[in-house]
């Protein structure tokens, strides 16, 4: 559960949902720490091979279907393979958070 500004955000609500979108291969949600917020919602997003998406378009999707303080504040695409998962095949989010961390601050300082 990610808390942001005092909600709770279900990470496989938006995950499953951001799946809908046809040039979606991968989506994994992560909280991110944030100063004011507590948390922010942030999207790890492998695209399927020869799709494009940009994260403003992404945005404007999942803003139809899902309250605001759901939608991702932040999303980092990655390629394929690129996400860390476990022997078990999951997706390691203790260990995704800190990448997609550290892809939003490259993202700032550029």
């Amino acid at each position: 559960m990610i808390k942001t500004g005092g909600a709770n955000v279900a990470p496989r609500e938006v995950e499953l949902l951001m799946l809908e979108s046809p040039e979606i291969l991968e989506a994994h949600i992560v909280g991110v720490p944030d100063e004011a917020r507590g948390e922010l919602v942030a999207a790890a997003v492998v695209l399927k091979r020869g799709q494009g998406l940009d994260a403003d378009e992404l945005r404007a999707r999942l803003r139809k279907e899902l309250a605001a303080y759901k939608v991702p504040r932040h999303v980092v695409f990655f390629a394929e393979g690129a996400l860390p998962f476990t022997d078990t095949g999951k997706i390691d989010k203790p260990r995704l958070t800190p990448l997609v961390v550290e892809r939003i601050a490259a993202e700032i300082a550029a």
